[in-house]
């Protein structure tokens, strides 16, 4: 009866039914998986978020499938600030980067193609890509104190049927930026086989700290067909206004095409609502502010890891550039599963590293969202677990 694009298997892993049954229970759990900036702790500015949700314009229906120009010129403003010069009319706006993957997917993909996805990686795509019908395929990002993509592997995964390569940047959960060496081989081989690039940038503001080396955005003068993907959920720290965008880079004989089509597509949606297109040039405004706390809490739990778990401790935290999120290597006298369970009954909640698609064990990954005296405390009865 079902589409054979849902699972079959929706019951729960060992690690949810664990959690579900010590919080039914109220018992303590330190999460240290937090993904929701809203329920971090920080300070929002709450009654300016409210009241840019006021504006009249949101009263009256403007069907635009692109979006509505001022919310699109309040995103190229947002890059402008950064020295990335985007044009609005180069811009998409979609009600999420999900939503953005969708679209990409509907544009560039029949049944049965597939794209090339990075592991270890944001463990999404693979669902996203079903409900099109794609496949998805893996190339290896390899750790030697830092990340690199394995071209040689990423090049030999390229078949007939590969559409599009993604990266996320930074990568997520690792931390690792793109280089701008790596930027400039992917254009190459995506333009060699007519790919297409998509940069997940969700992230990009998060940087620990300024690297010359480090390729900020696949967006500019680029060889091949590039969609870069954000949207307010961590540029502002709002996942629940439900605004994305998709800024259409490349040359001009793919990029005027490509966004034709992609209107098209969105026509058949018109997702993104009024009211926070009206709003998103305050909300980018106010989310200078929400980012700086977040950058800053996630800095700092970041460096508590790497003291943390420096010297003589069996547990190793991997080298993090950036993001939310920081890795940790525990020894291998557990599975990962059995580390996440271990712990959980010590009443910390952390994800095993196949959540992420890992190649080998044992990683755990923590966020650096939690309250510091919750990370603290958090990491604190991991390290008494060794």
């Amino acid at each position: 009866m079902f589409s054979a694009r849902v699972p079959n298997d929706l019951r729960p892993n060992s690690l949810t039914r664990l959690l579900a049954a010590r919080r039914a229970a109220g018992l303590e759990v330190l999460d240290l998986t937090e993904s929701n900036p809203t329920r971090a702790g920080l300070n929002y500015p709450s009654e300016e978020i409210l009241a840019s949700l006021s504006n009249p314009a949101s009263l009256s229906y403007d069907p635009q499938p692109a979006g509505l120009l001022l919310a699109r010129e309040a995103v190229a403003e947002y890059y402008a600030a950064r020295a990335i010069p985007i044009s609005p009319a180069d811009l998409l706006l979609t009600a999420s980067t999900s939503e953005g993957y969708a679209l990409l997917f509907k544009l560039l993909c029949d049944p049965g193609d597939e794209i090339l996805t990075p592991r270890p990686s944001y463990p999404l795509f693979e669902h996203l890509a079903a409900l099109e019908g794609v496949r998805v395929a893996q190339y290896p990002l390899r750790y030697d104190g830092a990340w690199r993509i394995d071209f040689e592997a990423l090049s030999s995964a390229v078949t007939p049927r590969t559409r599009a390569i993604a990266l996320v940047n930074p990568n997520n959960p690792t931390g690792s930026f793109l280089k701008h060496d790596e930027l400039a081989a992917l254009d190459r081989l995506c333009a060699t086989h007519s790919l297409a690039l998509l940069s997940d940038e969700v992230f990009s503001d998060y940087a620990f700290s300024p690297d010359a080396h480090r390729a900020e955005t696949a967006a500019g003068a680029r060889e091949s067909l590039t969609f870069v993907l954000s949207g307010l959920s961590k540029v502002a720290g709002l996942p629940q206004m439900k605004l994305g965008w998709i800024a259409v880079q490349g040359p001009s004989n793919l990029r005027q095409p490509a966004f034709d089509r992609l209107e098209w597509i969105a026509d058949a949606y018109l997702s993104a609502s009024a009211p926070v297109q009206c709003a998103a040039p305050d909300l980018l405004r106010l989310g200078r502010e929400i980012r700086a706390s977040i950058a800053r809490r996630a800095a700092r739990n970041a460096g508590a890891a790497r003291q943390l778990f420096s010297g003589g401790s069996p547990f190793r935290v991997l080298n993090c550039e950036g993001g939310w999120y920081s890795v940790i290597e525990a020894p291998r006298i557990r599975t990962e599963e059995d580390w996440t369970l271990e712990l959980l009954h010590h009443g910390t909640l952390v994800q095993p590293g196949y959540f992420f698609d890992f190649d080998r064990e044992a990683y755990l990954v923590v966020s650096g969202l939690a309250k510091e005296e919750i990370f603290d405390e958090g990491l604190a009865r991991l390290a008494r677990l060794a």
